[in-house]
């Protein structure tokens, strides 16, 4: 019995000494970890200097100021005011595709999510109140060639990589579409080519001087529907005739009969190019939009109009939001790093 227990104690050594020996010789000497945490600083700093580089080359800019175009119909002989021809509408796409910008959606301007090629400038191209002549669709889901939608696809065919994007903002006259199944094949035809559905409210109600109740009632209303409809939640309001409630804030958050909206953009209708949202200027509840047109001799638009601001934002690239092609860092020269918002410091990239 004694031997046995003598046994036992030998053989429990013996275990110890072996997991003791299999535990040390299984860990990295202490000079192997620290060289391996040196190898990984210095490919980190390797690649942060070929960023800065990059980012220098094409002379980003991401604090700078993005044009976000507002639209209204694209017809034949339109009225004076907002609307274009067919020709014009084309013509300011040709524009814009030369000078190297490119169209992404106002969720993604709003939310950050700017991911466009090096050396090129993002505009939002928005349109307000779904009227047919924006889009219209044939039997087969083909835009008719005159729409404005139709214009945007065609221009986009003729210029790789300018992206046939846009933000549509709605109201119930959908497209002039009465049936629900219609304005599911509209809406769900817009939202698989990467459109944005956005809400305009549901009457096109001046918000200026309303109550808080009816202010978020036109809001859910519309919010409600397109959910309906589509499924997805709009990301933005546009405010109609560019006027705002009593408190901006209640454009971007409200609520109604127990529905809750929480948007990340609230846009105006005019005057000037719109802030980069990675700067500490950017006011998610009063984001102002160009109004397109030509310039106008004695007019708003000499200065104000697409036309104009476009010219200045050619005049001055040095203030216009220019890519480094890398969605994950946001690059600008260190002379601006006074302007860069301190909710994007871990991507930023000063050069």
């Amino acid at each position: 019995m004694g031997r046995f227990r003598v046994a036992g104690i030998g053989m429990a050594s013996l275990s110890v000494i072996v997991l003791s020996s299999c535990v040390s010789g299984g860990s990295k000497p202490k000079h192997e970890d620290a060289q391996a945490q040196a190898a990984k600083v210095a490919a980190e700093a390797k690649t942060r200097k070929a960023e800065e580089q990059a980012a220098a080359r094409v002379k980003a800019n991401e604090l700078g100021q993005i044009p976000v175009l507002m639209y209204h119909r694209v017809m034949k002989n339109p009225a004076p005011g907002d609307d274009l021809t067919p020709e014009q509408f084309r013509a300011e796409l040709e524009r814009l595709a030369r000078e190297n910008y490119v169209p992404i959606t106002a969720a993604e301007y709003v939310t950050g999510k700017i991911d466009i090629p090096a050396g090129k400038h993002p505009v939002v191209l928005t349109f307000d109140d779904a009227s047919p002549a924006q889009l219209t669709l044939d039997g087969m889901g083909k835009p008719a060639p005159d729409c404005a939608v139709g214009i945007l696809m065609d221009v986009a065919k003729k210029h790789p990589g300018f992206r046939p994007v846009a933000t549509m903002y709605v109201i119930r006259d959908l497209f002039g579409k009465t049936r629900q199944e219609e304005q599911i094949q509209v809406l769900e035809w817009l939202k698989d080519r990467g459109f944005d559905i956005g809400n305009h409210t549901h009457d096109h109600v001046n918000l200026r001087g309303k109550s808080q109740e009816e202010v978020a009632k036109q809001i859910v209303s519309m919010h409600n529907e397109i959910i309906s409809l589509i499924k997805t939640p709009p990301v933005t309001l546009a405010l109609p005739y560019g006027n705002q409630p009593k408190k901006k804030e209640w454009g971007l958050h409200g609520t109604y009969k127990g529905v809750t909206y929480n948007y990340k953009g609230e846009f105006l209708a005019g005057y000037t190019p719109a802030q980069s949202p990675f700067t500490k200027d950017f006011d998610p509840a009063g984001i102002p939009r160009i109004r397109s047109k030509e310039k106008v001799k004695n007019t708003d638009c000499a200065k104000f109009c697409s036309a104009a601001w476009l010219d200045w934002l050619k005049a001055n690239p040095n203030d216009r939001y220019t890519s480094d092609g890398n969605p994950k860092t946001v690059a600008f020269p260190k002379f601006k790093a006074p302007f860069a918002s301190p909710a994007f410091s871990a991507r930023t990239l000063p050069y």
